[in-house]
């Protein structure tokens, strides 16, 4: 697969170091010398230019990039970068940084972003997450769809506990894709039980959101009442 980074600062950086590992192609793209440090990543391309310019998306060649990431620390770059790279050159998949939690309404397929992740969004959800059992917490955002990735840890109390992912009436537009159980990571199956402790990955549409929540949340008591 072939990514392109637009915004060789330590983040891009990172990001290209991960990808290489995993045997991508990766061109960083910055308009700044400074920051073009061929030593720090020497596996990747790098192109010192402008990736809010036509040109110098030309001469990445975008239109080969399956990805093309829009890691800058400018929220109005990411939003150009983002709107040229799926509307020019029609690349698949388009994610973007947000830097500034105020402008993430912005960041959605009317821009051409497929995935928008704020980092101090994810950062204090990763809290929440970490602190909270039977909460609904929302990770991630995807533009198509309106639909977002939430995690919530089952409680002790809830009605699902036991309950095999089959018989479970879940709302409509959510998809369990994981269940985390102690170290492992499980690929739910219809026979598999729920267990309280497990936390649930979901794909949900944002409107159905509370919905999840009250459905695993529920206490046997409630439930049988």
């Amino acid at each position: 697969m072939r990514v392109a980074i637009a915004g060789a600062g330590a983040v891009g950086r990172s990001i290209a170091g991960e990808l290489l590992e995993n045997g991508h192609e990766v061109l960083l793209i910055d308009k700044a010398p400074t920051a073009i440090s061929v030593e720090r990543v020497p596996q990747a391309e790098w192109l010192l230019a402008d990736a809010c310019e036509i040109t110098s998306l030309d001469e990445a060649a975008l239109q080969r990039c399956n990805v093309v990431i829009a890691a800058t620390g400018d929220d109005k770059v990411n939003l150009v970068v983002s709107l040229l790279a799926k509307t020019e050159y029609g690349v698949p998949r388009v994610v973007a940084r947000v830097n500034n939690p105020k402008n993430e309404w912005l960041f959605n397929e009317s821009w051409g972003v497929d995935v928008a992740v704020s980092t101090p969004r994810l950062m204090s959800a990763l809290v929440e997450e970490a602190v909270s059992v039977g909460d609904l917490v929302r990770l991630l955002r995807f533009s198509h769809g309106d639909a977002n990735l939430v995690e919530l840890t089952l409680p002790e109390e809830s009605a699902l506990a036991g309950t095999q992912v089959g018989d479970v009436e879940w709302p409509e537009d959510t998809s369990l894709v994981t269940i985390i159980r102690g170290t492992r990571v499980l690929t739910p199956t219809r026979e598999d039980s729920l267990e309280a402790g497990d936390e649930l990955l979901f794909v949900a549409a944002q409107a159905r959101e509370e919905q999840l929540e009250d459905l695993l949340s529920v206490r046997r008591e409630d439930a049988t009442s």
